[in-house]
């Protein structure tokens, strides 16, 4: 199998389905427990983290703002912090249906072109899209969907690496 840029639209659509799985485990638990389902997103796993709604924002921002970004399109905008459940429900199935439009020939000859991207008032580095998507971008969002994944389990949400690699394959 032959890697290229638009390999990482499904490994993309895959986390994003990840992510519902995991929320829709959350939400399962919260109504268990008697508890708001919305709460859960507040969530953190101390004091100083991000808390669940933020680390769900970005990996549904990541997914649809890097592959925009790697094949030549505007960048959307990202998901309204402080969302609810059904607000990270309904953005994750646009951003599936965004990835689920995109195409090979949009990606083709796109590896090597540098972008520059500013990154908090730290840095602003210029690099291939190939290195931005494959290094920065993928990381970041096995990060935050990793960082979820904890919250919920650690607050009690039956969950285990299967649940991790939920999304379809």
């Amino acid at each position: 199998m032959t890697i290229s840029l638009f390999s990482f639209v499904g490994m993309y659509d895959r986390v994003l389905g990840s992510l519902a799985h995991l929320l829709d485990k959350g939400a399962d638990f919260a109504a268990a427990e008697k508890i708001d389902p919305d709460a859960i997103l507040d969530w953190q796993l101390i004091d100083d983290m991000n808390p669940l709604r933020f680390q769900a924002e970005v990996v549904i921002n990541f997914a649809r703002q890097w592959t925009a970004r790697a094949a030549g399109l505007p960048v959307p905008d990202g998901v309204a912090t402080g969302s609810t459940l059904e607000g990270l429900r309904a953005a994750i199935a646009a951003a599936q249906a965004d990835l689920a439009a995109l195409t090979p020939e949009q990606f083709a000859g796109r590896d090597g072109v540098l972008l520059t991207i500013k990154i908090g008032e730290i840095m602003e580095p210029t690099l291939p899209t190939e290195q931005w998507v494959s290094g920065f971008a993928t990381m970041n969002i096995y990060f935050h969907l990793s960082t979820a994944y904890a919250i919920l389990r650690m607050k009690g949400v039956s969950i285990g690496k299967p649940d991790l690699f939920a999304g379809r394959l």
